[in-house]
């Protein structure tokens, strides 16, 4: 079997491109697949500080219990479950985080007010990231 060079070469570009992780491609009876390790360690800590800071100084926080992604609202352009100034009780639902297709609810561990909601819908979230802060 002879490797076409090319076919890697060229994936590869499409890897950097588009910050991509991995690509396979298929033609017939050949398959190639083309990877890389992205190292995140050095802005990953950084930006979860700047959020555990403004944290700090606003209140008691709501974090993450997954990996995934956070929705403000239940569907695209529907209401928010909540707003910066809105009261909230212990257990209502601030947002959903989808991980492997599934909606996870996050409820608040408390009774208070939002003092500020620290991702944006449709934000990638690591598990135990600030996602909402109360007061």
């Amino acid at each position: 079997m002879k490797i076409d060079k090319k076919i890697i070469d060229e994936l590869t570009k499409y890897l950097k491109e588009f910050g991509l992780t991995e690509i396979e491609y298929g033609d017939g009876n050949t398959k190639v697949k083309v990877s890389r390790s992205i190292n995140v360690s050095s802005v990953a800590p950084s930006e979860v500080k700047k959020k555990q800071e403004i944290i700090e100084s606003n209140g008691t926080n709501i974090t993450s219990p997954i990996v995934g992604t956070a929705y403000l609202a239940a569907e695209p352009g529907g209401k928010k479950f909540v707003d910066v100034g809105q009261k909230i009780k212990k257990g209502q639902t601030v947002m959903i985080i989808e991980a492997m297709k599934t909606m996870n609810h996050v409820p608040s561990t408390q009774d208070g007010t939002v003092s500020k909601i620290l991702v944006k819908d449709g934000e990638p979230v690591e598990f135990g990231q600030p996602l909402i802060s109360i007061k």
